[in-house]
């Protein structure tokens, strides 16, 4: 392995240790509140898990190793491409894995983070500076001059994104939700670790599962007790969503489950808003596999144990990404290495 590969490892690996205290110090509890605070979709529990499953899964020294051991060495051409990162902000620190894919390969990103998760986002790339004092990091600055971007925003302002960045390579990711396949033996454990993965974030991100296959006959009223969220572990503010559509629902005679946090009903794609969940009572696998393939570019994940797919995870794995689950199956690290090779 190159010398500069190995100093980024060790790098990333030592940021990992600076956040494991993260949530127990007056100061990092604070920087969790002010960023409830700016975005009260977020909360205190989600964060702490975002910040620890950013340590376990993407900055351990074995884990950057085994992901960066497929990219053989550094980036060709040798000179580092400036690269604007566009970041959301619907989840905790969602724009970390772009950042350590464009350090990771030699590059230089100009970051703009979401003012909905600048509050941690600035953190951990001020933890980054100091612990990793030859990483630059630069603050991106509309109508600069870059030689690519990555991007990321809902469906209209991917088009915006694709218009602004139309001159240079570019990754331009819009909205996807992520599915589960169930075929009726699930344990009482699996389909609570579903329920993890389904709710985290309040359903906001693009791994939280919105829609379930389910078998034809599937005891839907079991499903619902087991995935279910307890109150308490609810935002306000998705609580509110539920009530809200809970009164719509009944005031419009529309059939749906009640299961005290969120609703389900029976349908074929994903939920149009939140506090949905969507059973889709399937009658054999291929009907699945239709379904998925024809609708692949609005998927992100698929979580389950029954079906092979490009980018299928365990129960409870969806929100734990490691470095080679590349948003929309795209190799990022590709991506980035190929700017290498232009002038």
């Amino acid at each position: 392995m190159q010398r500069k590969q190995a100093y980024c490892i060790d790098s990333f690996a030592r940021l990992g240790e600076r956040l494991e205290d993260f949530g127990c110090t007056p100061r990092t509890r604070a920087l969790a509140d002010a960023a409830v605070a700016a975005n009260p979709w977020f909360t205190v529990g989600d964060i702490l898990f975002a910040v620890d499953a950013l340590r376990r899964t993407m900055l351990q020294k074995e884990v950057l190793s085994r992901w960066l051991s497929r990219y053989g060495g550094e980036p060709s051409g040798g000179k580092g491409k400036c690269v604007a990162l566009i970041m959301a902000g619907n989840i905790p620190l969602v724009g970390f894995h772009d950042l350590l894919c464009v350090l990771a390969s030699g590059h230089v990103p100009f970051v703009k983070p979401s003012s909905k998760d600048a509050v941690l986002t600035e953190y951990v790339i001020g933890l980054l500076r100091d612990t990793a004092p030859d990483a630059v990091v630069e603050r991106y600055v509309p109508g600069g001059r870059y030689d690519a971007a990555i991007a990321t925003g809902s469906d209209n302002t991917g088009r915006y994104f694709r218009t602004l960045f139309g001159e240079i390579p570019a990754l331009i990711r819009g909205s996807r939700s992520s599915a589960a396949v169930l075929v009726g033996d699930e344990s009482d454990a699996e389909l609570e670790a579903l329920g993890r993965d389904m709710f985290r974030y309040s359903g906001l991100g693009c791994r939280s599962v919105g829609l379930v296959f389910v078998p034809q006959g599937y005891d839907l009223g079991r499903f619902a007790r087991r995935v279910a969220p307890r109150r308490e572990e609810v935002n306000p503010k998705y609580f509110n969503n539920y009530r809200s559509l809970r009164a719509k629902l009944r005031a419009a005679g529309e059939p749906f489950l009640d299961a005290g946090t969120f609703v389900l009903t029976q349908g074929r794609g994903f939920p149009a808003v939140l506090s949905d969940i969507v059973a889709y009572p399937y009658r054999d696998m291929d009907e699945v596999r239709v379904w998925l393939e024809a609708n692949d570019g609005r998927i992100q994940c698929v979580e389950g144990r029954a079906l092979g797919h490009p980018r299928a995870v365990g129960f409870g794995e969806a929100q734990t990404p490691f470095p080679w689950d590349y948003p929309d199956g795209t190799d990022v690290m590709e991506f980035l290495r190929a700017l290498g090779d232009r002038p």
